[in-house]
């Protein structure tokens, strides 16, 4: 019997009992003083008993409708307090997203982002995997890649967040010549650094083999990472990425950014995760703050 109620048969008896009576509760609701009537005895009807007494003041609860008042009252307060907690935001997005990056982006920038993410969503844990080999967020081997790429995969959506540039660094006690000024090729009589075969297809590695003799390459990186401290110690001058090499006093520009040395920084998902509240939630947010980032990426700032 009790499984035949609905929400509004609630509400019309809490309505009667707040208004003593018929004509206010039906004001209330909206709706005319014989329809109220008519509900109410098919509720007691329902419920098997009375659910009002009749009197000259006014309807009075009997038991069994002042605890369906009641209930009515718990029910209202709950559904007041979650619009309230989403108008404020209180339904936060949770759980954890495994993060893909390299080890340059991840130490360089990403860090304060994620320090301040997690303020903001302190429900949502992350998970980063550091590598300069792209996973394959269609496994889901990661959620969310923050990769550079001029290429990112016609299989992923997110957003390019700005260029990375690359210029030819060198210790600032020891930058251009009166003779390199004139002719910078002189530069590559200078010993250099330069990445390892493992990262043979990026762009500025190219350009270290296809321009400097492999006697003056004094070190040879598998990491991007380690690139702008061998150049701090005096083992050579080389391309390093300007997010980098430009936050270190020690190091100075050598030659202007290299447009043939450029990349895409991205923030990218799989389709069928997008709007996944925490994906969405971290996706807005880093993108957001890389993109305030810009000039320091495209190596203007």
């Amino acid at each position: 019997m009790h499984a035949k109620l609905a929400w509004d048969d609630f509400r019309l008896v809490k309505a009667i009992a707040d208004h003593d009576g018929l004509t206010g509760a039906a004001s209330a609701l909206g709706v005319n003083h014989s329809t109220v009537f008519r509900r109410l005895g098919q509720i007691e009807e329902l419920v098997g008993m009375p659910l009002f007494e009749r009197r000259k003041t006014g309807y009075v609860a009997t038991v069994a409708g002042a605890e369906m008042a009641a209930l009515a009252s718990r029910m209202d307060e709950d559904v007041t307090a979650f619009s309230r907690r989403l108008a404020g935001r209180d339904v936060a997005p949770s759980g954890e997203l495994r993060i893909t990056t390299t080890d340059t982006v991840y130490l360089n920038v990403l860090l304060p982002i994620f320090a301040a993410f997690r303020t903001a969503h302190p429900l949502i844990r992350l998970d980063v995997v550091i590598g300069n080999q792209a996973l394959n967020l269609s496994k889901r081997d990661a959620d969310i890649a923050i990769r550079a790429s001029d290429s990112p995969g016609e299989t992923l959506v997110g957003r390019r967040i700005a260029t990375i540039a690359w210029a030819i660094y060198g210790r600032t006690e020891e930058g251009l010549s009166t003779e390199e000024h004139a002719d910078p090729a002189r530069l590559y009589q200078r010993d250099w650094v330069a990445l390892g075969d493992q990262l043979s297809h990026v762009k500025a590695a190219r350009f270290v083999r296809e321009h400097v003799a492999p006697e003056r390459i004094a070190v040879k990186s598998s990491a991007v990472l380690g690139l702008a401290e061998a150049v701090e110690q005096g083992l050579g001058i080389g391309p390093v990425p300007c997010f980098i090499a430009d936050q270190r006093p020690g190091l100075v520009r050598l030659l202007p950014p290299n447009p043939d040395f450029a990349t895409g920084l991205w923030v990218l998902t799989h389709p069928d995760i997008r709007h996944v509240p925490r994906v969405r939630a971290f996706m807005d947010f880093c993108g957001n703050e890389l993109a305030r980032q810009r000039a320091l990426f495209e190596g203007t700032g």
